[in-house]
């Protein structure tokens, strides 16, 4: 049977070449983009079409920081597929303090915070339309929340499923406090959400490991990507990356480019999910070389915080529920409410 595969965050970046790779290694599978941006969406699609002429590629529209259009983005897949094998969690938002990058990039610490990205991603949150922390809700609540929606496709019977989240070196635990899960009076979003992915995973594994769906937990590196490129003008980076290719020869986590980001992403669909660690990060490294390879690494993380973080998102999740209800009865009323007023 031809392999699902739906990838968050697909349209470019680590997404976009992780998909190319994964068309390079099964062209049978039928792969869905699952997107913000739909124009970007379309434009990715047509190329992956380009290099693989006869592959299945489907498009869909989410946005992983909106409770509402998580919700119909599951119902959109329920109505598509009657499975899936893999989900790859790719989407992210990464605040950055440029202020501290230049402080950063002429101190003696210059390769340790491109290597972590530590003291870069400092700013304060604020609150998306569902009145939940934007970075906390894209990054995490969001993901969480299209696993609990396709459940039923996930966990079924004599089928084994496969989670992948892309987290990050800069997921600390130092940066997380449980009592305050949505990082509201903190000042480090991004390595908040990313240690909560990694803790989430563990959560996720013990308790869906015996429904046949198992969770990893992937870092690409330091990737160049839009959202690297975004933060400062382009001839910036056309100045610096000659020094970052330098710097390579001394660290393996430069992996600088999407496709090399990909590597343990790629390499995860090649395994048995059996024969995973569930409290290792899966590395994506480059060698001074050029050469591309995964390594595990122990995660800082313990069972139960892991078992908190868990019990915590199902509660919010009954929140977020209830309220989308009360939303779509409104808009439901609402033609009523206006027509009886016209009358």
């Amino acid at each position: 049977m031809e392999r699902v595969v739906i990838v968050t965050g697909a349209n470019s970046g680590i997404g976009l070449a992780l998909c190319e790779r994964l068309l390079t290694e099964d062209s049978q599978l039928q792969l869905c983009l699952a997107c913000r941006n739909m124009q970007r969406a379309e434009a990715a699609r047509s190329a992956l079409l380009t290099s693989h002429t006869d592959a299945h590629v489907d498009l869909l529209h989410l946005d992983v920081g909106s409770v509402q259009s998580v919700l119909n983005a599951a119902q959109e897949v329920k109505a598509r597929y009657n499975r899936i094998d893999f989900l790859y969690l790719n989407a992210g938002i990464m605040p950055m303090d440029v202020r501290a990058f230049f402080k950063g990039l002429f101190s003696r610490n210059v390769i340790n915070m491109f290597a972590t990205a530590e003291g870069l991603l400092t700013q304060q949150d604020c609150l998306n339309s569902d009145g939940l922390q934007e970075v906390f809700a894209t990054n995490l609540f969001g993901h969480f929340l299209m696993i609990r929606e396709l459940e039923p496709l996930l966990c079924q019977a004599g089928h084994t499923s496969r989670v992948v989240w892309t987290s990050s070196s800069n997921a600390r635990r130092s940066a997380f406090s449980i009592e305050d899960m949505q990082h509201r009076n903190g000042t480090e979003p991004y390595s908040s959400s990313k240690y909560a992915s990694d803790i989430l995973s563990l959560a996720l594994n013990r308790h869906k490991n015996s429904q046949g769906l198992f969770s990893s937990v992937v870092c690409p590196g330091l990737v160049m990507t839009n959202l690297t490129y975004g933060i400062l003008p382009s001839f910036f980076w056309t100045l610096i990356m000659p020094i970052m290719w330098l710097i390579r020869i001394f660290t393996n986590t430069f992996t600088l480019t999407p496709y090399n980001g990909a590597e343990a992403l790629h390499w995860l669909f090649l395994q048995q999910p059996q024969s995973l660690d569930p409290r290792a990060k899966y590395h994506s490294l480059t060698s001074g070389l050029g050469t591309n390879y995964t390594q595990p690494r122990q995660m800082d993380i313990d069972d139960e915080t892991s078992e908190v973080i868990y019990k915590k998102l199902f509660e919010l999740e009954k929140v977020n529920n209830v309220m989308s209800v009360v939303v779509l009865k409104r808009l439901k009323a609402q033609p009523t409410f206006l027509a009886e007023r016209s009358n």
